[in-house]
């Protein structure tokens, strides 16, 4: 497999090892990423040349914005008020995550419907748009929803895709429903190995009730 961790850094926007960017992400409930998304896949996450992703760092990427340097803070406020504004008007959804994918760099669960999730994405970028202009590129540039269980590394090429679909075929595990009724604004970064993150806010999808 490809080292996952490579193309981050070597993309025309890159991001390097230690930078903290700012992040707008879905966060499954702790019980269903421990029970539910980690425990069914651990030996397969855990397989040579993967760094599986723990229960507390599992997430629905919405958008990657830019370096959490690059904002002021009352920037990052601002865009965190209108996605707010915006996100009062959002209903909550239901998204429905597969089994597991072996990919060229990750594993990764597979989401739907795609369409809500898109939207999301589309108005934080919107919001991000009205406060700092274009200072940031729109990544991803096309959205689908998708949860990570391992990333491969530098050591990539150890994992074997066949050997790791045959472990997939015995292991258990079915559709896992995550509720989306929140959007984190999250200062993310990565060590080449894991990628965790500190909070900035918490913002709830009211669906007009708010």
């Amino acid at each position: 497999m490809e080292d996952f961790f490579a193309r981050l850094e070597s993309r025309a926007h890159a991001w390097p090892a230690g930078q903290r960017d700012l992040h707008w992400l879905v966060i499954p409930p702790a019980e269903v990423a421990r029970e539910r998304l980690y425990e069914p896949y651990r030996e397969l996450a855990g397989q040579p040349g993967l760094h599986p992703v723990r229960p507390e760092w599992m997430h629905i990427t919405v958008l990657h914005s830019g370096p959490a340097a690059d904002a002021t803070p009352a920037e990052v406020d601002r865009t965190r008020a209108e996605v707010a504004r915006r996100a009062a008007s959002i209903a909550p959804f239901d998204l429905t995550l597969s089994r597991p994918d072996v990919g060229n760099s990750a594993i990764e669960s597979r989401g739907y419907p795609g369409a809500p999730l898109r939207a999301l994405w589309e108005m934080t970028w919107e919001a991000q748009v009205s406060v700092v202009g274009d200072r940031w590129p729109r990544i991803p540039t096309a959205s689908y929803p998708h949860l990570t269980h391992a990333y491969a590394g530098a050591d990539g090429h150890l994992a074997d895709r066949g050997v790791l679909k045959v472990l997939l075929s015995d292991l258990p595990g079915g559709l896992v429903t995550v509720p989306v009724d929140m959007l984190t604004l999250v200062a993310e970064w990565h060590d080449r190995r894991e990628i965790r993150w500190e909070v900035l806010a918490e913002v709830p999808l009211l669906g007009g009730a708010g």
